[in-house]
């Protein structure tokens, strides 16, 4: 039997108050702290919404790769990738983004939204080359307001315990799941040797 909540006052009350210091650590621009976990931070996730629906895309490089222009305004170059472009397209249609940051061995997360513009401006661009390759955009994100997560999700996790990783050869290839969404047209045992050979070649 089901209890679905239908409506703010029923949730509301199924979870009572925020603590105060929730609440208080959410300001709507970076403050020193926030900067500095940004800067620190490999990884994030991108959230978007568009008309086709939402999407949750993985972003990465080396540390700092997202640049603070100003404690209300990042720069994010939009690196090589597979120019589906599920975020980008999402963000032309409705600029509200959400983004949480990862910091590798930090079992706390910082959690930033706003809106983005997308800039292809060459010079802007071009200062965020890597081996000479441009992106061929870059994010222009506002922040609106941004705040740190507390440590449970990754202490649940387990995320960064080495005794926790999972080996690769456990689960099945990126190949072997090609395979199996596209009913065997794509794929298989050819795709994982040359994506192993190509992978390296192309972060860039």
């Amino acid at each position: 039997m089901t209890r679905p909540i239908a409506d703010l006052a029923a949730l509301e009350a199924l979870y009572g108050e925020p603590a105060a210091r929730s609440i208080a650590k959410e300001v709507p621009a970076l403050t020193p702290g926030y900067r500095a976990l940004i800067e620190s931070s490999p990884f994030f996730v991108l959230a978007t919404s568009g008309p086709g629906g939402l999407d949750a895309s993985p972003r990465g490089d080396g540390p700092g790769f997202v640049r603070v222009a100003d404690d209300r305004t990042l720069l994010i170059p939009d690196r090589r990738g597979n120019n589906r472009i599920d975020s980008l397209r999402n963000i032309l249609a409705d600029p509200r983004v959400g983004l949480l940051f990862l910091v590798p061995g930090l079992n706390e997360t910082l959690r930033v939204n706003g809106t983005a513009v997308i800039d292809a401006d060459p010079a802007l661009c071009e200062g965020f080359a890597v081996d000479g390759k441009a992106p061929k955009s870059v994010l222009v994100v506002t922040i609106e307001t941004v705040f740190f997560q507390c440590a449970r999700a990754l202490l649940r996790s387990r995320l960064w315990d080495p005794a926790a990783q999972v080996a690769r050869n456990g689960l099945p290839s990126v190949g072997t799941l090609l395979a199996e969404a596209s009913a065997g047209r794509e794929g298989g045992e050819s795709y994982d040797r040359v994506a192993a050979e190509q992978l390296p070649r192309t972060l860039y």
